[in-house]
C-alpha cells in the first residue's frame, strides 16, 4: 500500500466534529447488517452504469468515498484486480463489514476499507487516478459538500475523474416522499441536492464530462462524471 503515499488513521471517527456527521455515523453503524438490502433494491443499477461511465480500468489507483454496504467497492475490485483500491466510510461498522467481505472474496487484492471522514482525507495530493462517490452528498451540509469536493479534488491527480451518484430530483412525487423521510430521520435520509451539484462541481474547477439518469424500481438516480 505504500504506492498511495498516505497513512490511514487508527480511527477516522476521532476526527469527526460533534455535528450531524456523528449522528449519521451512529445511524449507519446500527444499520450495517441490513443496509445491503437497500443497496440491492435501489442502488445497484446506478452503480453499474456509474462504473461504465467512470472510465476506471485495471491498474488504476482508485478511491471510493462512502462505501456503504460495499456493493460498488466489490465492483471496483473486479475491474481493477492489479491496481490499488481504497474504500472509506463514515461508519466504522460499515467499513469493517466491507473490509471483511473483500478479504474473503478478493484475498490477493491490493485493497483496504477504513472509517474516515471525507472532509479530512488522509492522503497526499494527487494520490488517485479516480474517485467514486455514491449517495453521500445528500448527507452533508452545503458547506460540507464544498469541503468534501475540495478534498476529493485535492487527492485526484491532474485530469483524474470524480464519478458521483446522486438521488435525482426529477420526480415530484418521489421528491415529496423523500422530503418527508428526510425530515423524519435527517441523519439517514439527508436531503436532495442533485440540482445544485453540477454548479458546485464547476465552482470547484471540475469539468463535467458525463451525465446520465437511471431508475431502479421507483428510485431515481443521476450519475455525473467530472474531470479535474
Amino acid at each position: 500500500m505504500s504506492d498511495f503515499n498516505f497513512t490511514l488513521p487508527l480511527s477516522g471517527v476521532e476526527r469527526l466534529p460533534a455535528t450531524i456527521a456523528d449522528r449519521t455515523r451512529r445511524v449507519y453503524d446500527r444499520l450495517a447488517g441490513v443496509y445491503p438490502v437497500s443497496t440491492g433494491l435501489f442502488h445497484s443499477r446506478a452503480h453499474r452504469f456509474a462504473l461504465d461511465l467512470s472510465g476506471i480500468r485495471d491498474g488504476m489507483r482508485v478511491l471510493e468515498v462512502a462505501t456503504g454496504s460495499g456493493e460498488m467497492f466489490r465492483r471496483l475490485l473486479r475491474i481493477n484486480p492489479s491496481g490499488f483500491t481504497v474504500g472509506l466510510d463514515l461508519s466504522p461498522k460499515m467499513a469493517a463489514r466491507t473490509n471483511g467481505r473483500i478479504r474473503k472474496a478478493f484475498p490477493t487484492a491490493r485493497a483496504h476499507c477504513n472509517a474516515v471522514d471525507v472532509r479530512h482525507l488522509p492522503f497526499a495530493d494527487a494520490s488517485f487516478d479516480a474517485v467514486m462517490c455514491c449517495y453521500l452528498l445528500e448527507l452533508l451540509s452545503t458547506d460540507d459538500i464544498g469541503v468534501a469536493l475540495r478534498e476529493m479534488r485535492r487527492v485526484l491527480r491532474p485530469a483524474g475523474t470524480l464519478t458521483t451518484v446522486l438521488i435525482s430530483e426529477r420526480d415530484p412525487f418521489f421528491n415529496g416522499a423523500y422530503s418527508v423521510c428526510g425530515r423524519a430521520i435527517p441523519a439517514f435520509w439527508g436531503r436532495q441536492v442533485e440540482r445544485r451539484v453540477p454548479a458546485m462541481l464547476e465552482s470547484h474547477s471540475f469539468r463535467i464530462e458525463g451525465d446520465r439518469k437511471v431508475r431502479q424500481i421507483y428510485y431515481p438516480s443521476r450519475i455525473l462524471v467530472a474531470r479535474r
